[in-house]
């Protein structure tokens, strides 16, 4: 379709066409002519692009592994579409190597965290790699200038990203233990710190009055999670329990899980969203020694936000052994990770489990649902690069 063909449609057309070619189409084109290109670059565009009407049948996949290799670990991040509709992945663009994150035993302890208006962070807790994957744009984000006195240590647990909407910023949230390293290590002697990455200054700060009764987040895989303007980690202090906290006022709360998952048993827990709810998923922890009950999946939702009371238990479901799940795909298939380290899914509408074609280190798999987005990465003081 040539320049002069488009001129003759209104921009409200020519916007209808453009919303429905992927994101990769859109950068070829604005290299086409000028109009194109301010049209695709503008505020208006990138902002009515972001909130368009999708379905499942939009989704992408982020897949990150880890391959075990002589002298360390090699981490992989692959970009998977649903192109044949059906219930399989195929490849968007050819594999690309995790950048800036260490390929030491850590590996496994790599987080995915978002996606949030289309960007993600992916991070080892200590380095923090903003990513927007349908430009492929990508940044490290500047270090937390905040050490431990010596003679103690700082233990990273929650980590949690968001955008404060009121005040148009992305934050990074990160909490973190500080106690005496031995021969110091007096367990009475701990002190709880939240730290904020704000993407306004390009810089860290300390959370003030942060509550020392604080219960620990876990960073389990899929343990974590951005939901109604606050991000949620499972944690526990004596029981298990929702911590939140509200990206805008920054403050803290927690939220209690169903009675039955509040103890300690042979399961481990994630966060998820079904039917646009928030859901509790209590499975399997392949740590302890096998019994029936470990057997099954119980998965929880949550009927009214906030209000614990309105728990209902959605189903119960037996999977092969699991290492965790790893998020929901398109409503219906719970993607997980088996003891094995290949990639399953289990279809909540049919019982059915499938195996894909994709595999790595026992625990190192991790998995974003997201919707392309052209939503610029935030400046800073480093450079924003591209795979």
């Amino acid at each position: 379709m040539t320049d002069g063909t488009i001129r003759k449609l209104s921009e409200d057309v020519v916007i209808s066409i453009f919303f429905r070619l992927p994101v990769k189409s859109l950068s070829r084109l604005k290299c086409v002519t000028k109009s194109w290109h301010a049209l695709i670059k503008s505020f208006n565009f990138i902002n009515l692009h972001l909130n368009r009407t999708t379905t499942t049948k939009d989704e992408f996949i982020l897949f990150k592994r880890s391959l075990k290799e002589p002298k360390g670990f090699k981490n992989i991040l692959s970009f998977l579409l649903n192109a044949d509709g059906e219930d399989d992945m195929d490849p968007v663009s050819p594999d690309l190597d995790v950048p800036y994150l260490p390929t030491s035993y850590g590996s496994i302890f790599h987080q995915l965290t978002g996606p949030c208006n289309g960007l993600i962070v992916l991070t080892d807790s200590i380095n923090f790699v903003l990513l927007n994957p349908a430009t492929r744009n990508y940044r490290l984000l500047p270090p937390s200038p905040f050490v431990c006195p010596r003679g103690f240590y700082r233990s990273i647990g929650g980590v949690g990203f968001g955008y404060d909407s009121g005040k148009k910023k992305y934050k990074v949230i990160r909490i973190a233990e500080v106690y005496g390293e031995p021969p110091f290590n007096d367990p009475s002697v701990v002190e709880w710190k939240g730290e904020v990455y704000d993407s306004s200054t390009d810089s860290w700060r300390e959370l003030a009055d942060v509550d020392q009764e604080l219960p620990w987040p876990y960073t389990f895989p899929f343990s974590e999670m951005l939901f109604k303007g606050a991000f949620h980690w499972y944690a526990h202090r004596n029981m298990v329990v929702i911590l939140c906290f509200d990206i805008s006022t920054e403050v803290f709360r927690t939220m209690q899980v169903p009675e039955t998952c509040a103890l300690y048993d042979e399961k481990c827990h994630s966060l998820a969203v079904l039917d646009k709810s928030l859901t509790f998923i209590c499975y399997p922890d392949q740590r302890r020694e096998s019994s029936p009950i470990q057997e099954t999946i119980d998965i929880w939702i949550m009927g009214e936000y906030s209000v614990n009371e309105s728990w209902i238990k959605k189903r119960t479901i037996r999977s092969p052994p699991i290492e965790s799940p790893l998020a929901v795909w398109k409503d219906r298939l719970l993607l997980l990770q088996d003891k094995s380290g290949l990639l399953i899914s289990y279809d909540l509408d049919s019982d059915a489990v499938k195996e894909f074609k994709l595999d790595g280190y026992p625990g190192s798999l991790r998995v974003i649902v997201y919707n392309e987005s052209l939503i610029p990465l935030p400046i800073g003081s480093t450079q924003v690069q591209i795979f």
